[in-house]
């Protein structure tokens, strides 16, 4: 233990043993040096300060107190840190060695700002508050996820599935019902919307968007509260009318992915949108799909969106072609590889992990019942998973972390289902049934659930 020799203001430190203390200087040398201007009465440190281990001394707990602490730089290694005080943490402010544990008595302050300023924070880990979205948000290295402080109130694993019905066969496309993807029974009523049917559906852990339609097509965009029940709520316009469009989202970020458009005289589109859910507005451009693709079938990840062909007939460049794009940024597609059969009109889902995409038709000669799987973070050609209970197309389908539910379809020329139908997603086999959709059949239907693959588990 070093002993004070000498002390007094301006002078040395002097110490009976050699390398004891903070800031020590030199191999040889009796002088002990504080860093940086120490005032005694309140213990506030101007400058740039270290906390360094020296032998003698322990600094496995470090204690701050005060009313306030502005904490600009600070390196050292330390393993535990209380605060008494109000702290408040720069977005210069770095621990070099790590925290194992951090106790805060009074109040914590984070970086704020708004989502242009998230390029000032870029290492995984880093935590702020998003002004815009009023939500605590952390980057994982690759996007930023919203730190889910949702209070579940019982309704967590709900699926929302919206319009249905065909113009020729029976339209009921207005209404919108629920299900509980981890249970089995009947849809029951939560209200219902505008856009119609065959509109694309994307949704984080509490709102769901419905993007276009059809009968006539719209080019509105509109949403709901997934907890809640109700009729939906304008949102704003997509770039142009559309319907038959695919549909991607992450915890932030909703795309509307191809689709068809009367105007001028019938388009086929490759065009993609993008929409920030927690907000209002007019969807915006992303990029193009690598082809021109309407009746998409799509699913996600928390960092990329994945979807198969939809138009033409069987063969590598039309009707089997998977691509993706990364959720966070802008940009056109990829290819991601084929899948196992050329259709369209499919429906697709999945967790953060596995892709799915059920059914689909090429005419009706060729319709199918077929069920692929791809690995979301790879790329390469779908692998057969099973086979639906239902043959057809334009099915709806939401997911949870560990199911997939499939509802509704339409068999070529004139047959509808009310069936629904659930796999497994971590699994291979064929579908089972899970129950009837209220409105008595649907095609067309858009979907979206508050736990779906592209959330990441939050």
């Amino acid at each position: 233990m070093a002993t004070i020799r000498r002390a007094g203001f301006g002078s040395v430190f002097e110490v009976e043993n050699e390398k004891v203390g903070i800031g020590t200087t030199g191999d040889q040398t009796n002088t002990l040096q504080v860093l940086g201007n120490v005032v005694s009465s309140n213990a506030a440190v101007i400058g740039i300060s270290t906390i360094p281990r020296y032998k003698g001394f322990l600094d496995k707990n470090t204690n701050l107190r005060s009313s306030v602490i502005d904490i600009e730089r600070q390196s050292g290694s330390m393993s535990n840190i209380i605060i008494d005080g109000d702290v408040v943490v720069s977005s210069a402010t770095t621990f070099c060695s790590s925290v194992n544990q951090l106790t805060v008595t009074n109040s914590f302050g984070v970086p704020t700002g708004n989502t242009d300023d998230r390029v000032h924070c870029q290492t995984a880990g880093s935590t702020r508050f998003n002004e815009e979205f009023g939500t605590l948000e952390f980057y994982t290295g690759d996007q930023w996820m919203i730190v889910n402080s949702r209070i579940d109130s019982g309704n967590r694993g709900r699926g929302v599935l919206s319009g249905g019905g065909y113009p020729s066969h029976g339209n009921t496309g207005p209404i919108i019902e629920f299900i509980q993807i981890s249970t089995l029974g009947n849809s029951t009523n939560f209200g219902t919307n505008t856009v119609g049917i065959l509109a694309a559906g994307n949704s984080d852990n509490s709102r769901g968007t419905f993007s276009g339609g059809f009968d006539p097509f719209r080019d509105v965009i509109e949403y709901i509260t997934i907890a809640s029940s109700g009729n939906t709520i304008d949102f704003g316009d997509l770039t142009q009318a559309r319907a038959y469009a695919g549909s991607a989202s992450s915890s932030t970020r909703g795309l509307i992915i191809g689709g068809y458009t009367p105007s001028p005289s019938g388009q086929y589109l490759n065009t993609i949108d993008y929409i920030e859910i927690q907000t209002l507005g007019d969807a915006i451009d992303f990029g193009d799909c690598v082809r021109l693709k309407p009746w998409d079938s799509s699913t996600q990840s928390p960092t990329r969106g994945v979807y198969m062909s939809g138009s033409g007939t069987v063969g590598p460049s039309t009707g089997t072609l998977i691509e993706f794009v990364t959720i966070a940024s802008k940009g056109n597609a990829t290819r991601f590889g084929e899948s196992t059969t050329g259709r369209r009109a499919a429906t697709g889902g999945g967790n953060s992990v596995r892709g799915i995409f059920v059914g689909g038709y090429l005419s009706n000669a060729l319709q199918y019942n077929t069920i692929d799987f791809v690995t979301m973070a790879s790329e390469g050609n779908a692998i057969d998973f099973g086979e639906n209970l239902f043959t057809g197309s334009y099915s709806g389908a939401a997911s949870n972390n560990s199911r997939l539910v499939i509802a509704g379809g339409y068999y070529a020329p004139s047959t509808r289902t009310d069936a629904m139908s659930y796999v497994t997603i971590t699994t291979a086999g064929n579908a089972l049934e899970f129950g009837d959709l209220g409105s008595g059949g649907g095609t067309g239907i858009a979907a979206v659930s508050d736990s779906h693959g592209g959330l990441g588990g939050f």
